[in-house]
């Protein structure tokens, strides 16, 4: 069910007819629609209102609308649907639950491994230190919570993850939770601490596996694997997750497309 619009100043939308702005008008546009999904305005999931409507409430051209919904649209923010409308988009959904995980067995796609096995060795709280605060733009000694957990794949253990999020922002998140979960972290997030990761950046790197990464991926000692870190970002750019993954590729491959 649709939730009901926000209100907007319409002094925040630029003239058309008067001195080029800034930006164009459908971006300024697209802007006041990020700050009502970062607002939380409309949920993960919500229908949003048509482009007539949000064409009126902006005194622009729905073409203008359309305009900024494709760009939206075009970075998975949100998802048209045809006879529907226009939702925000979620983690919750099948088809984008692994949106960011892009490990894939050597045989087969993703789904035809089954669901992970997730093992959630630790969930603690801490102050960040000096990295993990410079990346997640908090100060040194804010707290954060530190995720290590084990991804298997048919019984293999296959990946080692530290994760760190934002203390402030999943007040509550306990290994309890994340063990009982069914679904994809990411959905959790959305669903419970109303943070929705949109889109994130990666850097890999072939490392050696350490006695400890050996034991729970269950290799040798010096077996190659393939470092990740990954930093998650929700609406306008803030960083929201770290995650660093040791991933063995013995018997799957880190795939990515390229445009």
């Amino acid at each position: 069910m649709a939730t009901q619009a926000p209100s907007f100043d319409e002094s925040q939308i630029g003239d058309a007819s008067a001195a080029p702005a800034f930006s164009p008008l459908y971006q300024q546009i697209k802007s006041l629609i990020l700050q009502s999904l970062q607002a939380g305005h409309w949920k993960p999931g919500d229908l949003i209102p048509s482009e007539i409507e949000l064409a009126a409430r902006f005194r622009v051209s729905q073409g203008t609308v359309r305009k900024a919904i494709d760009e939206l649209a075009a970075e998975h923010l949100v998802v048209r649907r045809q006879g529907r409308g226009t939702f925000v988009a979620t983690h919750a959904e099948q088809h984008v639950q692994f949106r960011f995980l892009r490990l894939l067995p050597d045989h087969g796609d993703l789904g035809s491994e089954g669901p992970a096995q997730r093992s959630i060795i630790d969930c603690k709280r801490q102050r960040a230190p000096a990295d993990v605060a410079r990346t997640l733009g908090l100060r040194t000694g804010d707290a954060v919570l530190q995720v290590r957990r084990v991804l298997s794949f048919q019984g293999v253990p296959t990946i080692l993850e530290d994760l760190w999020l934002p203390g402030s922002a999943f007040k509550g998140l306990t290994a309890e939770r994340l063990a009982s979960h069914q679904g994809a972290m990411y959905a959790l997030f959305e669903t419970e601490f109303g943070v929705r990761m949109v889109r994130a950046d990666e850097k890999l790197r072939a490392v050696a596996a350490d006695e400890q990464a050996a034991e729970r991926l269950q290799v040798t000692p010096g077996a190659p694997l393939l470092s990740v870190e990954r930093v998650a970002y929700t609406y306008q750019d803030a960083p929201m997750e770290l995650r660093r993954g040791l991933y063995r590729t013995d018997t799957h491959h880190y795939r990515n497309s390229l445009s």
